[in-house]
């Protein structure tokens, strides 16, 4: 399928300059926000003024129950339509990973997981009754890694690998090792060992790589390292962190991420993924399903409710229009949704008169752990927001500008969790699971380290499924795409040894 001509259907993915689509949406100017002040004393903000516009946010970014339902109804069947159509927005990619582990697979696996910030390298030991060891080196990826040639990235992921290898097996490795490649971004795929990239997400735009096969490209930098291993299987961090969670915790149907980007994946039967034959398959027989589901209201952007701050986010991104979803609920971008609102405010002569604010006018430079670090903050002078604003952005604040940042903080953290809900219950209600309930396994440092952000997504829940809502339990996946890899690689072995769909 050739990407670029799909999205060329659809609308043009050309970015735009953030300064000019910043100041047509925001109704800002490129004006210079020091100001003189001959008193000596910094001017502060009103807190007449600070509660307007906290109330005019509250109307932005609150999400009521009503409104949830209407997404998570249009989102069932954005799901559907993917399972029973090729090329969707949402594509319900098939991941070749039939049924659930059993628990008793062994052996010694290497896994490779390119995840939105970091390269992971891992040597799994499974040892059956849902026990495992795992071995790991993580390698942080810079953003220019991310933006330049393909073959490039590829090539730094093979030197890691021999890297590993060889500080972990100093005699040489093991012989007949599998190698599992966790690569986190949409994928077709015809069979396990193979993988099609569709779009780069969370941020990663590197050429040379959308509609090429990421398995042949990665083996070809394994082969310049000469690296004895080659890619066994292809699996998508989502997927993984479902199996890893699965194998120790067997009433696990969904895994999650909530990172850096986000997605969804869960276990279907063959009868609902009617644009997949496969010769010879029981219509009851389980597959993996990879959602994608990042994608949802892209491009027409029908039912999610985007704020001003949301568009500036999209227009002025690598990819323009698309990952709609994602943009609203990642970790990648909360931070920027409440940079782009104190932009604002400053242009509008609110906050930070008198003071140089170029530091904090750079995009993305105002992280989402700033967001978490003001939420934790209990203290009434909210000093820790205090020293954030003075240590990064040379800003000086006061009390009533740091407990607004924190309010602010509070509604953009509480939208995210509200809007992450709706997925989960799609998928819910998709499987008919509502009376059963079910565990959900989530894997990243959104769900992980933001204060709060599971019990707000729990309560989304509720007003979604009613009662119901009280029966999908959540639960951390510390190590999903380095075990989760694996446990499919094993159980792809013990199927293809058993001549079980060999050809997949």
């Amino acid at each position: 399928m050739s990407v670029s001509s799909q999205n060329n259907q659809r609308r043009s993915s050309t970015s735009v300059p953030r300064k000019e689509v910043a100041s047509a949406i925001l109704g800002t100017t490129t004006a210079s926000h020091t100001r003189s002040n001959e008193t000596g004393d910094i001017p502060h903000a009103i807190p007449a003024e600070l509660e307007d516009h906290y109330q005019g946010l509250v109307e932005q970014l609150s999400i009521s129950p009503a409104r949830l339902r209407l997404i998570t109804n249009a989102f069932v069947k954005t799901l559907r339509k993917g399972l029973g159509e090729p090329e969707q927005t949402v594509p319900m990619i098939p991941t070749y990973v039939f049924g659930y582990p059993t628990g008793e697979e062994k052996g010694d696996f290497i896994a490779l997981d390119l995840g939105g910030t970091n390269l992971r390298v891992c040597h799994v030991q499974l040892k059956g009754a849902g026990k495992f060891e795992v071995t790991q080196s993580k390698y942080r990826l810079t953003e220019e890694q991310k933006q330049e040639d393909g073959a490039s990235l590829f090539d730094f992921c093979a030197q890691c690998l021999m890297t590993f290898l060889n500080d972990h097996f100093p005699n040489g490795t093991p012989e007949g090792m599998a190698l599992g490649f966790t690569f986190s971004y949409p994928t077709l795929q015809d069979r396990i060992d193979q993988g099609v990239l569709v779009r780069w997400t969370k941020g990663f735009g590197n050429p040379g790589v959308e509609g090429k096969d990421v398995s042949e490209l990665f083996n070809q930098s394994l082969q310049k390292v000469k690296c004895p291993l080659t890619v066994t299987a292809i699996i998508n961090d989502t997927t993984g962190t479902m199996i890893a969670s699965r194998y120790t915790h067997p009433n696990t149907r969904i895994g999650l991420i909530l990172g850096t980007g986000c997605n969804a994946a869960y276990m279907d039967k063959m009868h609902n993924i009617t644009k997949l034959k496969i010769d010879g398959c029981p219509a009851d027989e389980r597959m993996a399903i990879n959602c994608e589901y990042g994608a949802f209201d892209s491009f027409d952007h029908k039912h999610l409710p985007r704020t001003k701050y949301d568009e500036v986010i999209d227009l002025t991104s690598n990819k323009p229009h698309e990952q709609a979803y994602e943009k609203m609920i990642a970790g990648l971008y909360l931070g920027e949704v409440f940079r782009l609102i104190l932009c604002e405010m400053i242009d509008e002569g609110v906050i930070f008169l008198g003071q140089d604010t170029y530091k904090i006018e750079k995009p993305f430079v105002f992280q989402t752990a700033f967001l978490s670090l003001m939420e934790t903050d209990s203290t009434d002078e909210q000093l820790l927001s205090a020293g954030l604003f003075v240590h990064f952005f040379d800003l000086n604040t006061t009390q009533e500008e740091r407990h607004f940042f924190k309010k602010m903080a509070e509604l953009i953290g509480v939208r995210a969790a509200r809007l992450s809900a709706c997925g989960i219950a799609a998928i819910v209600q998709h499987k008919g699971i509502e009376e059963d309930g079910c565990d959900v396994a989530v894997d990243g440092s959104l769900y992980e380290k933001y204060p709060g952000y599971s019990e707000k997504m729990h309560n989304a829940l509720v007003d979604i499924l009613g009662e119901n809502g009280k029966k999908i339990v959540s639960r951390h996946a510390e190590d999903g795409s380095g075990v989760g890899c694996a446990i499919i690689a094993a159980m792809t072995k013990a199927r293809k040894d058993a001549g079980k769909f060999a050809n997949f």
